[in-house]
């Protein structure tokens, strides 16, 4: 049995508690990562996807329910181990790249490993490894605004993968990229997943971007409504099967 990354139990997620406007976000759900998988999430518009992998990853907490990464029950953390656990064992992407603007390349990729209090000569090891990796080497020197959206979104993968972390979050990574880089950012977190087993939850739009995944997930009304694996699909029989799936719930969401 492979090792189990991420396990949630029952999580409910209900924002505005006590108040005379509750809302519910997410509705008893549960979800098993191990080593090695790849999971993309989609769904309607306010469905609770992005609320789905922020819950799941330490960024909000559940209002019911349990998250363990690693082992390690999120709840039964305080804010300041919380966040210690986030740096040496998550990495986040996001689709607005998150870079601090102010500092350089190289600077924006240590930031994680600072806040860690890594050693200086390990943090730059690390990231003249991942730069190299990425080919982002050249770009180092440079300030964000100096760069293309594809070469930030290399930047935003360096700094979420130079704390070498055993899962990878990442909600519409590709959503700022031309189709060019958006394929080349897929076929690198395929490789990552597949050669060094980093364990990706992403949430995406886009049925041919979830066809690089292990498995889909499909999410409405903050409730797990469907859930497959890839299995022996190739990836074009996996796509289609998707983009089946998201039809039909997107015709169901006219007949509700």
């Amino acid at each position: 049995m492979s090792e189990l990354i991420l396990s949630a139990r029952n999580v409910v997620k209900i924002y505005g508690l006590g108040t005379s406007h509750p809302f519910q976000a997410l509705t008893d759900v549960s979800l098993d990562m191990y080593k090695g998988d790849f999971v993309c999430v989609m769904g309607p518009s306010g469905a609770g996807k992005s609320t789905f992998i922020n819950t799941l990853s330490t960024i909000d907490v559940p209002t019911k329910g349990h998250v363990f990464i690693n082992n390690k029950e999120v709840r039964a953390m305080s804010e300041s181990e919380i966040g210690r656990f986030r740096y040496s064992n998550l990495g986040f992407i996001f689709q607005e790249f998150n870079l601090l603007y102010s500092l350089t390349i190289y600077e924006n990729i240590a930031v994680p490993l600072s806040l860690a209090n890594m050693d200086k000569d390990v943090i730059h090891e690390r990231i003249i490894k991942i730069a190299e990796r990425l080919n982002i080497s050249q770009i180092l020197h440079k300030n964000p605004d100096e760069c293309s959206g594809g070469q930030r979104q290399r930047v935003a993968i360096a700094r979420a993968l130079v704390t070498e972390p055993k899962l990878i979050v990442a909600d519409e990574p590709t959503g700022n990229l031309d189709s060019k880089n958006s394929h080349e950012i897929l076929e690198l977190f395929k490789e990552l997943n597949d050669k060094d087993g980093v364990s990706i939850l992403m949430v995406t739009h886009d049925s041919m971007i979830a066809s690089y995944s292990s498995r889909f997930l499909y999410i409405k009304d903050g409730v797990i409504e469907t859930q497959i694996e890839r299995g022996s699909m190739t990836q074009n029989e996996f796509f289609h099967k998707i983009v089946d799936i998201t039809t039909e719930e997107s015709q169901n969401l006219f007949v509700d």
